[in-house]
C-alpha cells in the first residue's frame, strides 16, 4: 500500500504542507510514522480524504440534471475570440482548462477574464499515465 509525504499529500491535493499538517493535528487526516520516524499518509486514507473534501465543489446549479461527472470551478483567465469561435482558458485550482466554444456562447453566459465559471467534460477517452 502506498503512503505519502506531508509535501506530496500537499500537492496532491493543491493546498500547503501547514494545511496538511494542520488537517493531521486537528483529526480530519490520518497520519502515521514510518520506520524512520517520518509522518506519512496511508494511500487509501489519502484518496478518502481527497474525495470527501471534493464532494460539493462542483455541484450542478438548480434544477439541471447533467450525466457529466468531470467539473472543474475555476476562475476565467483569458478568452481569445474571433468571428465565430472562441477559446477560453479556465485555471481551476491547479489545472488550466482550455475549450474552443461559439463566439455566440462566450456572449450569451458573460464569459470574460475574471469570471467564476465551471467547465464540465465528458469524453470516452480519458488518459490515464502513472509515475
Amino acid at each position: 500500500m502506498p503512503t505519502y509525504s506531508i509535501g506530496r499529500a500537499a500537492e496532491l491535493l493543491g493546498v500547503s504542507s501547514e494545511t496538511v499538517r494542520r488537517w493531521a493535528d486537528g483529526g480530519q487526516l490520518a497520519m502515521e510514522r514510518d520506520g524512520a520516524g517520518n509522518r506519512v499518509i496511508d494511500g487509501v486514507g489519502l484518496a478518502a480524504f481527497a474525495k470527501d473534501r471534493a464532494a460539493g465543489l462542483h455541484p450542478v446549479p438548480g434544477e439541471t440534471r447533467t450525466s457529466v461527472r468531470n467539473s472543474f470551478a475555476g476562475i476565467v483567465t483569458a478568452v481569445t475570440v474571433d468571428d465565430i469561435v472562441a477559446q477560453v482558458e479556465i485555471q481551476s485550482g491547479p489545472h488550466r482548462l482550455v475549450s474552443l466554444v461559439s463566439r455566440e456562447a462566450v456572449d450569451e453566459l458573460g464569459i470574460e477574464v475574471g469570471v467564476t465559471a465551471t467547465a464540465r467534460v465528458k469524453s470516452t477517452n480519458v488518459h490515464i499515465d502513472r509515475p
